[in-house]
Order: structure tokens, then C-alpha cells, then sequence
């Protein structure tokens, strides 16, 4: 078998193992939100995003932390932008793609408008902490460093108030029985729960870099640059993870904590591998990451607008893939 054919097959693999693994992943998540008694969008914003984003988190600070070079920090650097990207364009693309595919509409409701109105918050949120991240990447001061503290002391905050949320008033939806315990009678155990939310995690994570590897792999084998390969498909299959959540979730219906979850592990990405950045790099941006922050910040602020009047479709969401597509034709028409 030639080293093509296996790279693909394992590729393709992985990308399987993902999506079966976050099956388990949302089932359980959901359970131990319901045991914890947070609401179905702290649910998604915190608990699920912390899970997926976590392992990106890690690797970002390994690399930025303990890079042997130059290269591997700006890898690290280039992680921090390269996921937001993503996540604010395809993975919102796909929720609007799983949309018309499984021939489901978003419903004109009150209810449905009061959720992407809470959700344009956490872009407002977004929007202003990326706007700093950008600008403090473009000088360099002394006291840069110290700025890492506050991108932390950010997220803490929001997590403080996403957790203190009161989504009392509104209707509980029903669960699907815990994978784990389709057959025992009454409620899972938060503790069981746990068990297969993290066991899951773990094989999101083992398969990821798998994915990434083979990606890594394929790269030469198939004439991309490595700038291209970093910049174009690395963070697409780092942030796979949570397009793979959004597909389950919108499929089962429930598109908020599917948009929830891409809304939480932006907020992620936007502050916590940038305070790994800032206190480990220069955090000094080149062309193509300032492109990549500037298309992020544009599709970020249409979204925030849409999301704040509540007018939103599937075909909106969809479109939201033509920034990445327009990020793509620019990078390569500069050659940045």
C-alpha cells in the first residue's frame, strides 16, 4: 500500500472516529449540565466549548511555552488566529448547511429571537477582545506581557456570567437516555455522566491529532507549501471537534446548543492561547495573520448584527464559508 493511500485512509478514519466520538460527547455533556443544574446554553458556551476547546489550549501553550524554534512558537501564534477564523465561518457555515440538508428550517419565534439575541452578546464580547488581541499584535512595549492576565482575567469574567445565567423560565428539553446507560432505569449518575463525557474528550483528542498528522503528511505529499497547509486546513481540522458537535446537535434539533458551543469556544480562542501567546512570544503579527484577524473581525461584526436584530437563516449561516473562501483567494493572490 502506498504511504498516499495510507495517509488518506487513516485521514478519513480519524475523521470518523471524531464524529462517533462526539456522538458520546454531546449525550453526555448534556447530561452532566442537567446534573449540574446549568441551562441548555451555558451547557453548550461553557461546558461543551471548555471540552473541545481545551486540548487546542494545551497544545498552543506547548508550543508557544516550549518550542525548540522560532517556527514551532509561531505555529502556536498562528493557532491562536487560525481558530477563531474557523470557527466564525465554516463552523457556522455548517450548522446552516446541516440545516438545509436535513431539510430543517430556524423557526420566526419570540423564543428563537431572545436566543440570538443573547448570542449576539457573546460576539459583542468577541468582537471587542479581538479587536484588542489584533491591535496589541501589531506594536511591540515592554509590558506586553502583563496583557496575558487580563485576556484570562476576560474569560473568567464571561465564564462567571454565562454560569450565573438564569434560564429558569424557559421549557427543559428532553434527553436522549445516557449512551452508557440506555438500559438502567431512571436518570444517569452525574458521576457516569462524567465518565463517558471525558472518556469521550479523550478520544476527541487522540483522534484529532491523528487527523492532524495525516494532514501535516499529506501536505508535501500533495505540493501545499507548509505556510498554506498552516494557515488553510490546519485550523479547520483542529477545530473539527466543534463543526463535528454542531452537525450532531443540529440534526437532533437543537441548533441553540449547537451555536452555543462554536459561540463558547470562540470566546475560548479569542482569549486563553492568546494569553499563552502574549506571555511566551513577542505576540508580533505578520501579514497573513493580520489578514486572517481582519476577515475573522468582519465576518464576526455581520454576525453580531444579524444575530442582535434576530433576523437569521440557514441560508445566512451557510454563506457565512464565502469569508473563509474570500480569507483563501486573498492569501494566495498576495502570496502572504
Amino acid at each position: 500500500m502506498s504511504p498516499l493511500i495510507l495517509n488518506i485512509g487513516l485521514l478519513l478514519g480519524a475523521a470518523a472516529v471524531i464524529y462517533f466520538a462526539c456522538e458520546f460527547f454531546v449525550n453526555g455533556v448534556e447530561w452532566v449540565g442537567r446534573k449540574l443544574s446549568v441551562g441548555a446554553t451555558a451547557t453548550g458556551t461553557i461546558l461543551a466549548a471548555f471540552g473541545t476547546a481545551l486540548p487546542e489550549s494545551v497544545i498552543t501553550f506547548v508550543a508557544v511555552a516550549f518550542g525548540k524554534s522560532d517556527a514551532q512558537r509561531e505555529l502556536g501564534v498562528g493557532a491562536a488566529l487560525g481558530g477563531p477564523l474557523v470557527l466564525s465561518t465554516i463552523a457556522y457555515a455548517t450548522v446552516g448547511l446541516t440545516l438545509i440538508f436535513a431539510h430543517q428550517h430556524l423557526k420566526r419565534t419570540a423564543e428563537v429571537k431572545r436566543d440570538f439575541q443573547r448570542l449576539a452578546r457573546d460576539q459583542g464580547w468577541f468582537l471587542a477582545i479581538f479587536m484588542v488581541k489584533l491591535t496589541v499584535g501589531l506594536v511591540a512595549f515592554s509590558f506586553k506581557p502583563w496583557l496575558g492576565i487580563a485576556f484570562l482575567a476576560a474569560y473568567a469574567l464571561y465564564f462567571w456570567q454565562e454560569m450565573r445565567r438564569d434560564e429558569s423560565g424557559e421549557e427543559e428539553e428532553e434527553l436522549d437516555p445516557l449512551i452508557l446507560a440506555r438500559k438502567a432505569p431512571g436518570d444517569p449518575s452525574l458521576v457516569l455522566s462524567l465518565v463517558q463525557t471525558l472518556a469521550a474528550l479523550v478520544v476527541i483528542f487522540l483522534a484529532s491529532r491523528l487527523f492532524v498528522g495525516q494532514l501535516d503528511a499529506l501536505g508535501p505529499a500533495l505540493g501545499i507549501k507548509p505556510q498554506l497547509l498552516a494557515l488553510l486546513l490546519s485550523p479547520i481540522a483542529t477545530e473539527l471537534p466543534e463543526t463535528m458537535n454542531a452537525i450532531i446537535w443540529v440534526r437532533q434539533g437543537k441548533h441553540r446548543l449547537a451555536l452555543a458551543n462554536i459561540s463558547g469556544a470562540m470566546m475560548i480562542q479569542a482569549t486563553v492561547p492568546t494569553a499563552f501567546g502574549i506571555f511566551f512570544t513577542p505576540w508580533l503579527l505578520d501579514r497573513s495573520l493580520i489578514l486572517a484577524g481582519g476577515i475573522t473581525a468582519i465576518a464576526v461584526a455581520v454576525m453580531f448584527v444579524s444575530f442582535r436584530r434576530g433576523v437569521i437563516s440557514r441560508g445566512f449561516l451557510a454563506s457565512m464559508a464565502l469569508f473563509y473562501a474570500v480569507f483563501a483567494g486573498l492569501l494566495v493572490a498576495l502570496r502572504l
